[in-house]
């Protein structure tokens, strides 16, 4: 540790009686010694998070300060030391550090409302919000604000991230925001961060969905695994209703009479591998029995080997008649493996034609 802690260019040294004893220094002071130390030991200090007004304070308490002597220095940093060591827990010094803290501990919708309560955006780094938020979210925001907020934003996102955003753009909209983005090279930074928390704040501003599925897909997941009978009865309802809607429904269900249509012929095998043997037998049979369901059981056997369909066959022969709920069991087990295999993303569903 050096014995003195001076500014460069500065007087000599008083002699040590002529110094205010350690006990007469203010906080500030000391902490000036601490921080002006910390330096001249080469340790890099960051006062970036203390308020801009004790910011300034320190700074301005270094820039009056000259020498310390060898007493004064040690008297502080051991008074420093001291209460480092007498501290037993350190908590935020405001309410997004608090967020912060608990983040995951307390439900999202405490969380959303003190920090709207505190004009806090969802994140510290509004733009790390925004990075996250998927494609059609963002390009909803692009479409909605000036071409200027566009621009600042793109060039804030990541290079991939923007290229992917221009894209979806209409090619008109897409021109300008491009041509704008050269006209912000004299943007400030503050304000850049202030479109950030100002965009931000408008996303955590929305009324949070309950839901992750719109209304529409969890319906037509619901039916997906309904009886026969019920689905078609919660269709009729929902024609009598809303026509526009139950429509929408009948877009979102994928049912074994679907398959022709919704799979590729290529997916067949995998989708057959996945299915029980005697699941796929007892589907295979209950639909050929089926004047709805008959379509899809023959797309099914066309499109496997040669043998395996006859294998089929022959087992369907024997089986008999078959039970309408067995056989609906059966059919909704080959469906769930078909939605298994989509979500995996080993499979695509072909779009329904309107």
């Amino acid at each position: 540790m050096p014995t003195n802690v001076a500014v460069p260019g500065a007087p000599p040294p008083a002699p040590s009686g002529d110094l205010a004893p350690p006990r007469s220094l203010t906080r500030r002071q000391k902490a000036a010694i601490v921080v002006r130390l910390l330096q001249a030991e080469g340790i890099s200090v960051s006062l970036a998070k203390l308020p801009d007004t004790l910011q300034a304070a320190l700074t301005r308490e270094i820039g009056s300060m000259r020498y310390v002597d060898r007493a004064t220095l040690g008297a502080v940093i051991a008074e420093f030391v001291s209460e480092l060591d007498s501290v037993g827990l350190a908590f935020p010094s405001d309410i997004g550090g608090a967020l912060s803290l608990l983040d995951g501990t307390i439900s999202t919708e405490t969380a959303a409302k003190l920090r709207r309560e505190a004009g806090l955006s969802t994140m510290a780094d509004p733009w790390g919000r925004l990075a996250e938020l998927d494609a059609t979210r963002l390009v909803s925001i692009l479409e909605e604000e000036s071409i200027e907020i566009g621009a600042v934003m793109l060039s804030k996102l990541k290079v991939s991230k923007s290229a992917e955003l221009l894209g979806l753009l209409p090619g008109e909209r897409a021109r300008r925001i491009a041509f704008a983005m050269s006209q912000t090279g004299a943007v400030a930074p503050a304000t850049v961060e202030r479109i950030g928390a100002a965009l931000a704040a408008q996303i955590d501003a929305a009324a949070p969905r309950a839901f992750d599925d719109a209304p529409v897909e969890r319906i037509g997941a619901i039916l997906n695994s309904s009886p026969a009978v019920t689905r078609d009865e919660v269709l009729e309802g929902l024609d009598a209703e809303d026509q526009d809607f139950a429509e929408q429904v009948r877009k979102a269900i994928f049912t074994f009479a679907n398959i022709p249509d919704r799979i590729d012929p290529r997916d067949v095998a995998k989708i057959v591998r996945g299915v029980e043997a005697a699941n796929l037998t007892t589907a295979l049979g209950a639909a050929s029995a089926t004047e709805g369901d008959a379509p899809a059981a023959e797309f099914i056997l066309a499109n496997m080997s040669q043998r395996m369909a006859a294998q089929l066959r022959e087992e369907i022969e024997t089986l008999g008649k078959i039970k309408a709920n067995e056989g609906e069991a059966a059919m909704a087990a080959v469906v769930a493996v078909i939605r298994e295999l989509e979500a995996a993303g080993e499979i695509i569903l072909v779009a329904e034609e309107d």
